[in-house]
């Protein structure tokens, strides 16, 4: 019986001859249509050994191909609509780019680029150059260099200048920076050694004097806890101190910011977040930071400071393999001008989520409400998230959805096209405005409206 319905399944090359099968070829080309068939058949053949079923219809087959051929091809990068609240959401893709900055991203994609050659004299340029004239101009610096994020920005600065060295670090600084990478794993990589000073809760100034009696210490390391707060009983020293020991004794301070704040926090009722000008204006000799934390711009590690530093970082082996693509050196680029241009508000979506007034967030809100005929506008929490200023939040309203069964809801969202990530509290669904794009209301609204009403 089995050996019948074997024989019963259709050729390959009689299902390539269906008009089904010219339709997949034509989306999906030859070679991979065929597959699918291919894996469309092997699998009734082994339902049919099993005796699981009979042999199916040449439709059922291509329909299984087909099938085959969007989930082989299904993008998992997509794009979606951020309704949680959290303006540096990481496992979202953290800052999205300004209008200007796409644009740049998108010339420097589609065409050919000066992304290494120089214009002037027609001779070959360097991609380190580019935006740092602007960082320079922004931050004080002597010197800037641009890699592909913040981590690889601290090991290169390590490997370049402290390999097979002691760097002193304090033990209230020994964070893990996300995915489970930590400053002193980093450390390792770049062969330098560590010397930890200090308690896990306090370190004193004198804790790292009394380590400089140690031979071959080369550089003080601050890292900035830019993803957690201690609180209770806690001190550490100013930069500036730690920039006074460090240089009397002619050794590198370098300051690890990781957020990238170019403008002040408290300004828009947030804590102070420690400013790369300010870490500079402090003494420190290198500072790196990140593109897209509270920078606003693409992914990348940027290290700013001592122009003779930044050239030996330029020419170590790993800068090679850490540096920077085309694409975000673009995106970079346009970021910054808007903080040149005292535009950064208005421009840089991060930065306009978090100065919106609450009141203009309670309008979107109530507007929602009123176009969905549902849920609750009430008053919560943003956050600012994204591993940048722990625990802070801003004032904010939402729109809230109550229902029996809220976790549906959100995985009916999810499966929304654009999906729509939201978040759930005290048994309700929260929409907040304040990290929705304007240009995303309406497939907001359509979303929502068809997860509401079962489809």
């Amino acid at each position: 019986m089995v050996a019948k319905d074997l024989r019963a399944l259709p050729a390959v090359d009689k299902l390539l001859g269906t008009t089904e099968a010219a339709e997949m070829i034509a989306e999906f080309g030859r070679p991979l249509a065929l597959e699918a068939i291919r894996q469309a058949l092997a699998e009734a053949r082994a339902r049919l050994k099993r005796r699981d079923s009979t042999a199916p219809a040449s439709e059922i087959l291509l329909n299984r191909a087909c099938e085959l051929l969007n989930a082989w091809l299904k993008p998992t990068l997509v794009p979606v609509i951020n309704a949680t609240g959290v303006i540096l959401h990481t496992n979202l893709g953290r800052a999205p780019l300004s209008p200007a900055a796409l644009h740049a991203l998108q010339g420097a994609a589609q065409a050919y680029s000066t992304l290494e050659f120089n214009l002037e004299d027609g001779k070959r340029g360097a991609r380190a150059g580019h935006a740092e004239d602007l960082l320079k101009r922004l931050t004080g610096a002597e010197a800037a260099l641009v890699v592909n994020n913040n981590a690889a920005a601290l090991l290169l600065a390590l490997s370049a200048l402290a390999r097979r060295r002691k760097v002193l670090i304090g033990r209230t600084q020994l964070i893990e920076i996300g995915g489970g990478f930590r400053i002193p794993e980093v450390l390792k990589q770049s062969g330098a050694r560590l010397v930890e000073v200090g308690t896990t809760n306090r370190v004193h100034l004198e804790d790292y004097a009394a380590a400089l009696a140690e031979d071959n210490i080369h550089l003080i390391l601050r890292a900035h806890s830019s993803n957690f707060r201690i609180v209770g009983f806690h001190s550490e020293p100013e930069l500036a101190e730690l920039a006074e020991l460090a240089h009397a004794h002619a050794l590198h301070l370098v300051d690890d910011l990781g957020s990238g704040a170019l403008l002040p926090t408290e300004r828009y009722g947030l804590a102070h977040e420690p400013m790369v000008q300010e870490s500079l204006a402090a003494g420190a000799d290198l500072v790196c930071f990140s593109g897209d934390k509270l920078l606003g711009g693409p992914q990348a590690g940027i290290l700013v400071g001592r122009a003779e530093l930044i050239a030996r970082l330029r020419v170590h082996p790993v800068a090679r393999a850490v540096r920077a693509d085309k694409l975000a050196l673009a995106a970079l680029t346009a970021t910054l001008e808007h903080y040149i241009r005292d535009e950064a508000e208005r421009q840089i979506p991060i930065w306009r989520m978090i100065s919106t007034a609450p009141r203009l967030l309670r309008q979107r809100a109530r507007a929602w409400a009123q176009a969905l005929g549902a849920g609750q506008v009430v008053q919560s929490q943003s956050a600012v998230g994204g591993g940048s200023l722990p625990g802070e939040t801003l004032p904010t309203w939402v729109l809230a959805l109550e229902g029996p069964a809220p976790d549906k809801l959100l995985a009916a969202l999810r499966r929304a096209r654009p999906p729509i990530i939201a978040r759930v509290e005290d048994g309700r669904l929260l929409l907040d405005p304040r990290t929705v794009l304007p240009e995303q209301e309406g497939a907001l609204l359509l979303g929502v409206g068809n997860a509401l009403a079962g489809r």
